[in-house]
């Protein structure tokens, strides 16, 4: 077995260990410290439902890890596809509207809301708004990808829906009360705490259904990196994998930010790691790495957003903004330099 194949095969393994040691990391790890040695008995409550152990790992963290690897996950691939369709390494989720989308229903609930006198939102309403206020602008998108040959028309398209979406938020925060405004920037700045197991199981649903989709149109991701004349001379409807693309990716970002906020770089950054570890253009390979990569990612920045500061927890995005900031500067110095 030569060297590449051997690759292929360490690889995966040696990020699956990974991520298993990062959500043990995660578990033990926190304002209170569970000794690796009560893990067992508290995942498996022998102590009993009162055990303070117990409750931290099932109620907390646990749901919180696991959200936080199926995020860096969804939201790795998504930037990957869009990466693909663009043929650009700095397109990701954001490119598209679907956080600015998010957060503009996100938003409209928190605001009306206070309007007619509600004290209290439920996290799962502004959930289920965000995710509705991706998912239109995820059909706009769509509608008008369906009428343009031009694929970087569309790319402007939704930078300009990005954009109307930002402005509209803006003029909403220009109007908010400090109480509002206080709910609204907790939600906006990405976190993956307060996740519940019903959301887990929705994440995790979405996100392994979402990944299976992705990997089955490969060969003709592959086909298209050559150009789009090249991949229809092969058989590709492009209409329909411009389609296919464009809904896998959005629903990947929008299920993502509904239930952990707009989470800034991971899709544009994780993309470009994982050709970089893999010295490949090969889908078929890129998708299930840049899924795990991703994954491993998320763990390692929520964990340094809840520990570095504690018990002040940062927003996620600082953390994942602190390395991509660099990567983008450096990948825009090597595309200049290759001109």
């Amino acid at each position: 077995m030569n060297h590449p194949y051997r690759w292929k095969i360490i690889f995966p393994v040696i990020l699956l260990s990974a991520i298993l040691v990062m959500l043990i990391i995660n578990i033990i790890f926190g304002s209170v410290d569970i000794p690796i040695a009560k893990i067992g008995s508290a995942i498996f409550n022998v102590s009993g439902p009162k055990d303070i152990d117990f409750n931290i790992i099932w109620k907390i963290r646990l749901p919180r890890s696991l959200a936080a690897i199926l995020g860096g996950a969804a939201l790795s691939l998504s930037g990957l596809l869009l990466q693909v369709l663009f043929r650009n390494p700095l397109a990701d989720p954001f490119i598209l509207g679907i956080s600015s989308g998010a957060s503009l229903f996100a938003g409209l609930v928190i605001f009306l809301g206070a309007l007619i006198g509600w004290t209290v939102i439920s996290p799962f309403l502004l959930m289920i708004a965000a995710f509705i206020g991706a998912m239109l602008v995820m059909v706009l998108v769509l509608a008008i990808a369906r009428k343009i040959k031009n694929i970087v028309t569309l790319l402007i398209v939704g930078i300009m829906v990005g954009y109307l979406c930002s402005a509209l938020t803006n003029l909403m925060v220009a109007f908010a009360q400090k109480e509002q405004l206080h709910l609204f920037m907790i939600w906006n700045l990405g976190s993956f705490s307060g996740i519940s197991w019903p959301a887990v199981i929705i994440l995790g649903g979405a996100t392994i259904f979402l990944s299976g989709a992705a990997f089955l149109i490969c060969k003709p991701l592959n086909a298209l990196l050559f150009g789009e004349d090249y991949a229809r001379s092969m058989g590709v409807d492009i209409k329909r994998l411009r389609f296919l693309i464009i809904l896998i990716a959005c629903l990947l970002s929008a299920i993502i930010t509904a239930f952990a906020g707009p989470i800034a770089f991971i899709g544009l950054a994780v993309p470009y790691m994982a050709r970089l570890a893999c010295k490949t253009s090969d889908n078929r390979m890129l998708v299930p790495i840049t899924a795990l990569l991703g994954g491993l990612l998320a763990s390692l920045c929520d964990l340094a957003a809840r520990m570095l500061f504690a018990p002040l927890e940062l927003p996620i995005s600082v953390i994942t903004s602190f390395f991509g900031v660099p990567l983008v500067i450096g990948l825009l110095l090597r595309r200049n330099r290759s001109l």
